[in-house]
């Protein structure tokens, strides 16, 4: 949403005012974060396009010259650098488009450490956000199976998707925005939003948490957190849909279906004790997991839900990740 543009503050701003700069900026410093995740699918090169975004603005404000709102300005400038980004890093994937599942969970196969896996999202835009159409609308801009699916398409086609789906921009003010045309933003959102739809479920996880409820969310968080934390399989396979998956990048090994899920739990999952902390990510429920036995924090688990039920624990156990997200080391208790 649009700040109110304080005239003041701007001409000191243009004048080489940094106070005054970061007092226009800061409003749109997360938003403008949660567009580059959207269009990078990790955190860590969201932050760099941020800054660089920023930097740029610095560069370019006396330039600014009120066309359009100071908002639409930086999210040019911010579409502009993840393009460029786009186009010179490798996209970022969930572990079912690296690899086949395994059976067996003798071998969870060598960490890949390049660059290539997408990362969770601290899910905080409801601080950010007045209205709670639009925070419904962002929050599903940023859940895992909508950012995976955008990372397979080409960065234009991405981009006219967030910019018009996402943050609801006109196609006029898009066309400009990426010195294009009217009829070819249409055309690019028109070929998005069917690719899109062949990666993503009927129904976002925003749907799938309304039609739970909060009082039956609740009682999942609860019983999941219960099974984890007591390692009782049978209860946690209870809570799973048939054809559940298990991921954990940076690891190849992933689990598909619930017997596979089973047999990795029993064999591998609970050599140790854990104890969880509820948290949100990416618009969906989320768990900080901390291993024993000193309890330190060992994975983030980021659920997918259908109908009640858990379609996907989307493990992410690469402790570069973690800082970033804000989480204490140990477990607080």
């Amino acid at each position: 949403m649009d700040a109110v543009l304080d005239p003041a503050v701007l001409a000191r701003a243009q004048g080489g005012d940094e106070t005054a700069y970061e007092q226009l900026v800061t409003p749109h410093r997360r938003e403008l974060q949660a567009h580059c995740y959207r269009m990078l699918g990790s955190l860590h090169d969201a932050e760099d396009a941020l800054q660089e975004t920023l930097l740029a603005a610095w560069k370019a404000l006396t330039g600014f010259q009120q066309r359009s709102s100071l908002r639409t300005w930086l999210y040019r400038i911010a579409t502009r650098v993840c393009l460029r980004l786009v186009e010179r890093r490798p996209r970022r994937i969930l572990t079912p488009d690296y690899c086949p599942s395994r059976q067996a969970s003798d071998d969870l196969g060598a960490p890949v450490t390049e660059p290539i896996w997408l990362e969770p999202w601290p899910d905080d835009l409801a601080g950010d956000v007045a209205d709670p159409e639009t925070t419904y609308v962002e929050r599903e801009g940023v859940e895992l199976a909508y950012v995976a699916a955008l990372q397979h398409l080409p960065g234009t086609q991405r981009a006219v998707l967030i910019l018009r789906e996402v943050l609801q921009l006109p196609a006029a003010e898009v066309a400009s925005m990426l010195d294009s045309s009217v009829a070819s933003v249409n055309s690019a959102l028109q070929r998005a939003r069917a690719a899109v739809a062949e990666r993503v479920p009927e129904r976002s996880q925003q749907a799938e948490r309304e039609a739970l409820g909060s009082e039956r969310e609740r009682a999942l968080v609860t019983s999941f957190v219960a099974a984890w934390e007591q390692a009782d399989i049978p209860a946690l396979l209870d809570l799973l849909t048939e054809d559940a998956r298990f991921t954990m990048p940076p690891l190849p090994a992933w689990f598909d279906g619930r017997d596979a899920v089973a047999g990795f739990m029993r064999e591998r999952l609970f050599a140790t004790p854990w104890r969880l902390r509820p948290l949100r990510l990416n618009g969906q429920l989320a768990f900080a997991c901390y291993q024993g036995p000193d309890f330190r924090l060992g994975a983030v688990n980021v659920l997918s839900v259908r109908d009640g039920q858990i379609r996907a624990i989307n493990g992410f156990v690469d402790p570069a990740l973690y800082p970033a997200l804000g989480l204490p080391k140990v477990f607080p208790g």
